[in-house]
């Protein structure tokens, strides 16, 4: 094969895009649906409770700005970068949040060159992030998130088997810290001035992750929290 021909098999093959495929995930109180502009009135219904407790969340405050928000997650997931969901609360038949996988990695196929650049996109990602999570105020505590977060890593390691998911939060927010060490994730460390904050501060960002071989251990504790099995 020659140069020419080896180049744009390549370049074919760095722009194939296979994105996983959309699923929706449903629990005992929690469903999410692929986010798509049909959730938007309940979006910016969920979004316009008490927006106090965004202090270190970016969360859209208009309709227009969750318009833009939504279409942006959609934008990058038909890149096979992200799969953003909306979370609807079966306890009142409406959707009271967002949440996605993201920050996907496919480390299956040669290597990318140059070192850095994104490799294809496959149908299986290798690790992921779970991030970009809000819920409105009246679905806050109620158990809604740990049910969502049981989802996503139930998909990501016993669907994709990914060998990995991170979550990160700024170092201030004590209540998602909280909340993801509740889980059982490891943290790994604070990235000092990470990006800009919610509030347009310098951000230091909170890292965690689960490991594929921790998922078990991980998942008895989110089963047992969510009253679906009893303690031993």
């Amino acid at each position: 094969m020659s140069l020419t021909a080896w180049l744009r098999a390549r370049n074919r093959w760095l722009h194939h895009v296979h994105m996983p495929a959309l699923v929706t995930l449903a629990g005992r109180s929690v469903r999410l649906e692929p986010l798509s502009l049909v959730a938007l009135d309940d979006l910016v219904a969920a979004a316009s409770e008490d927006r106090s407790t965004y202090t270190f969340t970016r969360v859209p405050s208009t309709r227009d700005e969750m318009a833009s928000y939504v279409e942006a997650a959609l934008a990058e997931q038909a890149e096979g970068r992200s799969m953003p969901f909306a979370i609807r609360w079966l306890n009142t038949d409406r959707v009271v949040g967002a949440t996605r996988l993201m920050h996907l990695e496919y480390w299956q196929g040669p290597m990318p060159w140059p070192p850095g650049t994104r490799g294809a996109v496959g149908d299986i990602p290798s690790v992921a992030d779970i991030g970009y999570t809000w819920l409105g105020a009246g679905a806050q505590g109620t158990g809604v998130n740990r049910e969502s977060k049981y989802l996503l890593l139930s998909h990501a390691f016993e669907t994709w088997n990914v060998h990995r998911i991170t979550l990160k939060a700024d170092v201030r927010n004590t209540r998602s810290r909280a909340a993801i060490e509740a889980l059982g994730a490891h943290f790994d460390g604070v990235r000092r001035a990470d990006s800009r904050g919610a509030d347009n501060t310098v951000r230091d960002t909170a890292f965690y992750s689960i490991l594929n071989s921790e998922w078990p251990l991980v998942r008895d504790r989110l089963l047992m929290r969510l009253g679906l099995v009893e303690a031993a």
